[in-house]
Formats: C-alpha cells, sequence, structure tokens
C-alpha cells in the first residue's frame, strides 16, 4: 500500500501530548492564530494536514519551548522518534529595550499577560512577522520546510500560546520576572531609544581568533546526516561510502585552503 507521504504508516504512542483542537482551525486567540499563519504562509498543504493529524493523535513525545526554539520528540514511521526544531530569533538588546520602555509606560501590560492576554502592543515584537523568521529543523528524511512532525510541535505550541503567552516570553529570551525588575529599575537604559541604528554606540575591540582550516569547523553529525541523503541509481548510499565522502571532502577544503 502506498502512503501519502512516503514514509509508510506511523507508529502509534501511549501517553503522549494531545492536541486540545479536534477540528478546524489551531490558534483559539489572535497572537496563537498569527503564530500558525506564519508557517502556514510557507508550508505545503499536504505536510501541514498531516502535521495537524499528528498533533491531534498525540505522536509528539516531548515538546519544549526554550529562548530561541522550540524542541521535541515525534514518533513516525520508523522505530526511533524524530527529532524537531523549529529556530524563532531571540530579541538583540535594542528590541529588548523597546519592549520594556513599552510596558512601562502601560503597566497594565503586565497584568494582562499574568491574566492570559498578549497586549497588541508587545505582538510587533513577540511574534514572528514573516515565514522567514522560522527555521524548521528535523532529523527526518524529508526535506519540507517545515515537515510533518516540525509542523505537529508548531500547532502544539500555538496551543500553548493560547493558554499562556509568556511563552512567547520565554521563546523570544525574555521572562515575566526579568520584565518586572526591569520596568521597576529606574537606571539609565543601555539602549538608546533615540539611536535607533546605533550610530552613537560604542562597541568593544572584537577579539583575536586564532586561524583554523575549513574543515576544523565543520561538526561530524551534520556533514554526515547530509551525505546520507545522497542516492546513487535510486539506492541509498551505504555507511561506509558515506564515511569516505566526509574524508574526501575534508581532504578537498585543506587542498583548497592550501594545508595537507
Amino acid at each position: 500500500m502506498a502512503w501519502p507521504d512516503g514514509y509508510g504508516p506511523r507508529r502509534k504512542v501511549k501517553d503522549g501530548v494531545r492536541a486540545t483542537t479536534a477540528r478546524g482551525k489551531f490558534g483559539s486567540t489572535w497572537w496563537g492564530r498569527r503564530f500558525v499563519e506564519t508557517m502556514e504562509g510557507l508550508a505545503e498543504d499536504g505536510r501541514l494536514a498531516r502535521g495537524r493529524t499528528y498533533a491531534r493523535d498525540g505522536q509528539v513525545i516531548s515538546l519544549a519551548v526554550l529562548p530561541g526554539r522550540i524542541e521535541g520528540d515525534v514518533q513516525g514511521s520508523q522505530v526511533e522518534p524524530f527529532s524537531a526544531t523549529v529556530t524563532v530569533a531571540t530579541l538583540d538588546p535594542f528590541d529588548t529595550d523597546e519592549v520594556v520602555e513599552t510596558v512601562r509606560r502601560s503597566p497594565g501590560m503586565l497584568t494582562a499577560l499574568a491574566s492570559g492576554a498578549l497586549p497588541q502592543e508587545l505582538g510587533r515584537w513577540l511574534l514572528p512577522s514573516s515565514a522567514s523568521d522560522l527555521r524548521y529543523d528535523c532529523s527526518c528524511p524529508d526535506h519540507g520546510s517545515p515537515c510533518k512532525h516540525a509542523a505537529a510541535l508548531t500547532y502544539l505550541t500555538a496551543e500553548r500560546i493560547d493558554a499562556d503567552p509568556t511563552r512567547l516570553l520565554v521563546l523570544r529570551g525574555l521572562s515575566v520576572d526579568a520584565l518586572v525588575g526591569d520596568t521597576e529599575d529606574d537606571g539609565v537604559s543601555l539602549v538608546d531609544p533615540a539611536d535607533h541604528f546605533g550610530d552613537a554606540t560604542v562597541l568593544p575591540a572584537l577579539p583575536e581568533v586564532p586561524f583554523a582550516a575549513a574543515p576544523d569547523d565543520l561538526e561530524d553529525g551534520h556533514l554526515l546526516t547530509a551525505l546520507r541523503t545522497a542516492e546513487v541509481g535510486g539506492a541509498a548510499v551505504g555507511e561506509a561510502a558515506v564515511r569516505a565522502g566526509a574524508e574526501e571532502l575534508r581532504g578537498l577544503y585543506r587542498r583548497l585552503g592550501g594545508f595537507r
């Protein structure tokens, strides 16, 4: 039997993370919906549909919202679950300072956040504004961006930020406690809001980094994963050939850089 995604039936999970949205669109709040729509504007409909199915059927084994990324393990058709990551950039110092200044001018925003509501004014900093703000990675063989596993994580995360928008603060590298502390601090801001482009900022001297050939900076895991996706005559490349190819690439890079 041919399956829609070409990888066979998924393995059932006991006690997985199951979506509460049984049907219809994910994102019951304006901020949860915006978070989902950013992904849906980029992805292929079939992968999104399978991602929703995975989320609703409890195929996600673990889910964590961390500063700058969402991580989780998702059970697919293979014995071992796939590890998926959705990366979102944390706020830079200037944007962080603007958030603090905005909350300082409107103290009721903290109360709104604590009560489960995201003020519209904070959405411009906390929510991704375009599909390019999100990056998807997964250990599965699907090269889609996102694949169904990363899509499932995104849908479940939308439900979590629906219920608790402070998770968006965590995702963008902030915390309610730190925000409260910053707004109560009467000290001088480290970033001048009037100096939007940082023309007056005094930067520290750049550190001296010892020179190293490019191959020395390669991560074996990523390189081997990329080579394992190659095919010869429609057949997957064997592990011995993968490792031999990695060594050949290292040798080539060294010769190009004048190293032996």
